[in-house]
């Protein structure tokens, strides 16, 4: 089987659990929230705890995956998952499983981002497209299996073992990573940047605290705003001295690549909006509509069925039509997809419901595929550790965004109401993250027509005689 193809099917591997974990743990939300005796809402700590320690340790792992090595970091950080994993089905409160979710963080943090790095060194530029559809088709399945798996494990078993199933899932990609995922280091490994690290990681951390904590009654007002405002004077400041520094932890400079700073920004509205379905959706049909878990997961799981169709097409509609046509037409056709859960009620056939979501599901997926590709597009080799820490940072963020934006505005709306969550209190929260996503076709707007032409196959690639004399 050719590198292009065994590579991207191992990191997988490491997607699937990821991406598994994610969506089973959405289903049983409800469940462990009537188990801990504590709302619904609260359980975003859950979701974003996880989020934090991602974003926390992701801009270090680049740099310890060029000093130590791709094949060794990846399989530790997949030991630290399972390991966070195993904490998780251990944990007897909320707190316990928000900090048993950091340690799986610590381990997703090296986990996906290395994995991708990997691929992005393995595969030339042209077969970037083929082999991410290649990564994301097997990765896709942890949200097909997940709704269905994690509603009949909390349904019929437990919610303890949508955990533990990670399991044998980690033993297999350990495995497989050491027999066959190549030993890839940077041939010059730059100093570490530890006042970067300690500006950005503690100011992701206090910033995406003080929002994770919105609502939650975990701190006070004072104390909430005294984390949102510190966070940002950090991170403020490592934009100020660290801004043009290309040895960074984060390498901030490549956002004046218009694909990729076009990317990243349009990303993080994109993602902020789509981040917060797993929590609202599931949600809706248990709390709203009285569904079980087992069948809210065989409702929802259609999705991932339209996501996984699409993978197959991407190529072929990129291709055709350029990266910025699909973005611009695909971002209002996604985001409509967003939001139309607002208009689910309990009398909406579940075929309907499915269906929708399988539709939805096919475009979001043509959305992410095609802002992951081109964000490389323009990216040279001795960069892509950089732009991997720094696009796997701004996804993290984002979804931390939609989560909290999401899970506040239908607490708003519930006390409007008298407290008790019931199915009219999601219109306003889908709406408002339709919109947060529709916000991306503002950025992806003055891309230029050409842009990613060489990646979807538009135009030829540059004769490498051609090039080299170019550059020299």
């Amino acid at each position: 089987m050719p590198d292009r193809i065994l590579v991207p099917l191992i990191v997988a591997t490491a997607l699937f659990m990821e991406n598994l974990d994610a969506t089973v743990i959405s289903t049983a939300l409800p469940a462990i929230a009537a188990d801990f005796g504590t709302s619904p809402i609260d359980l975003k700590l859950a979701l974003t705890s996880y989020l934090l320690a991602i974003a926390v340790f992701i801009p270090a792992s680049g740099w310890i995956a060029d000093r130590f090595g791709a094949r060794l970091i990846f399989r530790a950080a997949i030991v630290v998952f399972v390991v966070g994993s195993i904490l998780c089905g251990l944990s007897g409160s909320l707190v316990e499983l928000a900090l048993a979710r950091v340690v799986q963080g610590v381990g997703g943090a090296m986990m996906v981002p290395v994995g991708r790095l990997v691929l992005l060194r393995s595969v030339s530029k042209r077969e970037l497209v083929a082999s991410l559809a290649w990564l994301t088709v097997p990765a896709l399945v942890g949200p097909l299996m997940g709704p269905p798996v994690g509603g009949f494990l909390t349904t019929f078993v437990g919610w303890r073992w949508i955990f533990w199933i990670n399991i044998p899932v980690g033993v297999l990609g350990f495995v497989l990573a050491t027999i066959y995922i190549p030993d890839i280091r940077a041939e010059k490994v730059s100093r570490f940047d530890l006042s970067g690290f300690v500006l950005a990681g503690v100011g992701l951390a206090a910033f995406m605290t003080g929002a994770t904590a919105l609502g939650l009654g975990l701190f006070t007002t004072a104390e909430v705003a005294m984390l949102l405002a510190g966070g940002a004077v950090l991170l403020v400041a490592f934009v100020v001295t660290h801004g043009r520094r290309q040895d960074a932890i984060m390498d901030l400079s490549l956002i004046r690549i218009p694909t990729f700073g076009l990317s990243l920004i349009g990303s993080v509205l994109f993602r902020a909006g789509v981040g917060a379905t797993p929590l609202l959706l599931p949600l809706l049909l248990q709390l709203g509509f009285g569904m079980t878990p087992f069948a809210s997961g065989m409702t929802t799981f259609s999705a991932a069925i339209g996501a996984v169709a699409m993978k197959f097409m991407a190529m072929p509609i990129l291709k055709r039509y350029g990266f910025r046509n699909v973005l611009l037409v695909n971002t209002v056709i996604a985001s409509i997809f967003v939001a139309l859960p607002a208009f689910f009620t309990a009398q909406t056939p579940v075929v309907v419901i499915s269906g929708l979501l399988l539709i939805g599901g096919f475009f979001r997926s043509l959305q992410f595929t095609s802002i992951n590709a081109l964000a490389f597009a323009d990216i040279p080799p001795e960069r892509l550790s950089s732009a991997t820490t720094l696009t796997s940072v701004a996804q993290q963020l984002s979804l931390t965004i939609g989560i909290t934006v999401g899970a506040l505005v239908l607490e708003l709306t519930a006390q409007a109401g008298g407290g008790e969550i019931g199915a009219d209190d999601f219109l306003f929260a889908f709406a408002a993250i339709g919109v947060l996503s529709l916000a991306s076709l503002f950025v992806f707007l003055p891309l230029a027509p050409d842009a990613g032409d060489e990646m979807s196959g538009r135009s030829p690639a540059p004769d490498p005689v051609t090039s080299m004399r170019d550059r020299g």
